[in-house]
């Protein structure tokens, strides 16, 4: 299995725009943080989790040819906004685009998508077959997801295990239920806002001591915000086993 970390900002991304802060002017690229998504390759499939407004670029950068599932943790504009750019992949491939998300996600697409349904059949609109996501493991053609349940303050949000592999964003609490779902990764992304308390995202302490619970053999914190500090200077304050993801990172498991 590959990993490829697409984005890891929060949702303004880094630099913020009209910022001047030392994150937000830093001249080194890991500090750059496009909008948080993910894209897994496994068993030959391409899996990409969430499009955001970075989608089209994030595409063009990585030379994506092919996607044969789109998994959306949550509707937020930050994870959806970029589901226009779609399209190129529907006249590639042929073939609609199979997303994978829940109720409510699928509520936020077909509201703010409304000429990709309509009954105008209009040709160039992107084309999408929505699976709902419950509590159920699911499939992706042949590879196996696991869905667990997550709260972004009051708002259920879908991180995703694919085997070893678990990726969890917009996170602030999750039950002892979900967390088992988690142990055993070998490789948890998760999301780490700053160190100052926020309503509806893990802390950098938040996200560390989920770590040392689920006990994951490596981490890697993403959705930062430019509050979160510069790269070269955070990650000699983490523990051995937590690293800091980037834009373009590629982990292989």
């Amino acid at each position: 299995m590959r990993v490829t970390i697409l984005g890891t900002g929060t949702s303004g991304g880094v630099p913020l725009i009209g910022c001047s802060c030392e994150v937000c002017t830093s001249k080194d690229p890991r500090d750059n943080r496009l909008r948080t998504s993910a894209m897994v390759e496994i068993e030959g499939k391409v899996l990409v989790i969430d499009a955001g407004p970075d989608f089209r670029y994030q595409m063009l950068h990585h030379k994506v040819q092919t996607i044969d599932g789109l998994l959306i943790t949550h509707g937020h504009r930050d994870h959806i906004a970029g589901l226009d750019d779609i399209r190129p992949f529907n006249y590639l491939q042929g073939k609609i685009i199979e997303i994978y998300c829940d109720q409510w996600g699928e509520a936020m697409i077909r509201e703010q998508y409304p000429y990709a349904f309509s009954s105008d059949n209009y040709d160039f609109a992107p084309k999408v077959k929505f699976h709902r996501v419950r509590f159920d493991p699911f499939f992706v053609e042949d590879v196996p997801v696991m869905p667990i349940e997550v709260m972004h303050y009051k708002l259920p949000v879908r991180a995703f295990r694919i085997k070893d592999f678990t990726y969890i964003t917009d996170a602030k609490t999750i039950s002892e239920e979900e967390k088992n779902k988690i142990r055993g990764s070998k490789v948890l992304v998760v999301n780490a806002l700053r160190a100052e308390d926020h309503i509806s995202h893990y802390t950098i302490a938040e996200a560390l001591q989920l770590i040392e619970d689920v006990k994951p053999e490596i981490a890697y914190l993403t959705h930062l915000s430019h509050q979160f500090g510069l790269h070269a200077a955070m990650e000699g304050t983490l523990p051995a086993n937590v690293k800091i993801a980037y834009d373009g990172l590629v982990i292989e498991i």
